[in-house]
C-alpha cells in the first residue's frame, strides 16, 4: 500500500481479515463493473459475441444490453472476467476500445447507505494472469467522499496522487493528462492498476468508482 493512502484497519495480504471488518459482497455493497466494446471491424458482431462467449463468468451475475455489459461478483472473478474478455476481442485483431466503469460501496441508485451503517470496505489487491496483449489506457479516479471518519478528513487528491504513485510503482503510469492519466502495459497489468487504486481508496472511503477505457491494435500507435 502507498504510504499515503489513510487506513482503518491494517491487515497483511494473504491474512484473514479481522472480526469486524466488513468484507466486499456485491449483494451488501453495490460491487460492479460496466463495460462496452467498440470493435472497428466488419465482423464487430462476431468479434464481440465470441468474446463474451470466451470469458469465465464463473460466480458473477452478467448482463449484456444494447449500451453494456453489467457484471457484478467478488472483485477478482470480476476482474478476470474483464480481462479475458478484452483480450479476446483485441486477439481478433481489430482496434478495439473498451470502456469500463467500476464502482464500489453504493448499492442504490439514489441513495449510498450501507446496511446496519457499515463503512468502507477491505479488499485484498487482485493479481490477474498475464493476457499478452498490449494496451494504452485513460484512467480517472473518483473518491465520493464528503464528511471523512474515524479522524481522517476527506482528501479526494490525496487519494488520487496516493493511487498514481502506485501505479508509477507497478511501472504501468506513462503521463498526466486532462482529467485522465495514462496508462500502458499488458490488459491485465493495467486493470490490476486501476482496481488496486478503487481497492485501497475504498479500505476508507465508502464509495468509489473509477472509469477506464483501453485502446488496443489502434492503427495510431503503429
Amino acid at each position: 500500500m502507498h504510504p499515503n493512502y489513510p487506513t482503518e484497519v491494517t491487515v497483511p495480504a494473504g491474512a484473514p481479515v479481522p472480526a469486524g471488518v466488513p468484507v466486499p459482497d456485491r449483494d451488501n455493497f453495490g460491487i460492479g463493473a460496466r463495460v462496452t466494446l467498440a470493435v472497428m471491424s466488419p465482423d464487430y458482431v462476431e468479434i464481440i459475441l465470441r468474446s463474451l462467449r470466451a470469458a469465465d463468468a464463473t460466480g458473477l451475475e452478467v448482463e449484456t444490453g444494447d449500451v453494456s455489459t453489467f457484471v457484478a461478483g467478488r472483485e477478482p472473478d470480476m476482474l478476470r472476467y474483464l480481462s479475458q474478455l478484452i483480450s479476446a476481442a483485441a486477439r481478433s485483431g481489430a482496434h478495439v476500445v473498451a470502456s469500463v466503469h467500476l464502482s464500489r460501496g453504493c448499492p442504490g441508485e439514489v441513495q449510498c447507505e450501507l446496511p446496519g451503517g457499515v463503512g468502507p470496505l477491505h479488499s485484498e489487491i487482485v493479481e490477474l494472469e498475464e493476457t499478452g496483449v498490449p494496451a494504452a489506457g485513460e484512467w480517472a479516479l473518483y473518491p465520493l467522499e464528503d464528511t471523512g471518519r474515524n479522524g481522517v478528513d476527506p482528501d479526494h487528491m490525496r487519494d488520487i496522487y496516493a493511487a498514481i504513485d502506485y501505479a508509477k510503482a507497478k511501472g504501468t503510469f506513462v503521463k498526466s493528462e486532462h482529467f485522465v492519466t495514462r496508462l500502458e502495459g499488458d490488459v491485465a497489468r493495467i486493470l490490476e492498476t486501476v482496481a488496486a487504486g478503487w481497492v485501497l481508496v475504498g479500505r476508507t472511503v465508502q464509495h468509489v468508482a473509477c472509469h477506464l477505457t483501453l485502446s488496443i491494435n489502434s492503427p495510431t500507435g503503429r
